[in-house]
């Protein structure tokens, strides 16, 4: 199985499935494809047609789309263990995924994913709302879960690792959070697999112009 991925730096997509595949053990060979860079297209069109990352390659299967990835892992590899057994728990879970998936443009605009900056931005009314928003998800589902585990929802799931970068995220640009969004990305950032993802984008050389928002913060 093979997992084509962009810079950990900055590929928000591709951290998800990674996270999933990381944190189950499950064996896979990752092919990382600088972003923006010469040649990169060409490089990618030889994977995947969508001209996206992430992508995996399970033998003659190809999937593309982090929520898709992980839903075909959960189901192929976990015996559906990358979302809750509860049946609630696990329409909640997709439920925020799918937010997730589908929102949050503001951030995705003034925020970008980058592992290894430390930023000061200006907060629009517009971007309050947003982070208000992932805020009040994470509060509902860890007031409700939080004596099954750390996680969004007690235990691990597609859920935790499609907000990942978000607390990546958070982690940048420091907004004014509450105590249970602090707690929940000390939890995340403290995961062995998400800790050697940003050493690993640390190392990188590449530097996406475009994602380097804001004024740095010693």
């Amino acid at each position: 199985m093979k997992l084509i991925i962009g810079n950990k730096n900055y590929s928000s997509w591709s951290l998800r499935p990674w996270l999933l595949l990381r944190h189950f053990e499950i064996e896979f060979e990752e092919i990382r494809i600088p972003l923006f860079t010469e040649g990169f297209e060409a490089t990618l069109a030889r994977f995947t047609d969508a001209n996206k990352v992430p992508v995996l390659h399970d033998g003659d299967i190809n999937i593309w789309d982090s929520l898709a990835i992980c839903e075909y892992i959960s189901e192929q590899y976990l015996d559906g263990k990358g979302w809750p057994s509860d049946s609630t728990a696990r329409a909640m879970a997709r439920s925020a995924s799918a937010e997730m998936h589908s929102s949050f443009f503001e951030i995705r605009e003034h925020m970008p994913m980058n592992c290894r900056a430390k930023r000061r931005i200006d907060f629009t009314p517009e971007l309050h709302a947003e982070i208000n928003r992932v805020q009040q998800l994470w509060m509902q589902l860890r007031t409700r879960y939080a004596d099954q585990g750390p996680w969004l929802l007690g235990d691990f799931s597609i859920a935790d690792c499609i907000y990942a970068p978000m607390a990546l995220r958070f982690n940048s640009y420091q907004p004014e959070l509450n105590s249970t969004s602090r707690e929940y990305i000390a939890t995340i950032l403290s995961h062995p697999a998400m800790k050697l993802w940003i050493q690993q984008a640390a190392d990188e050389k590449e530097i996406i112009e475009f994602a380097e928002v804001g004024e740095m913060v010693d």
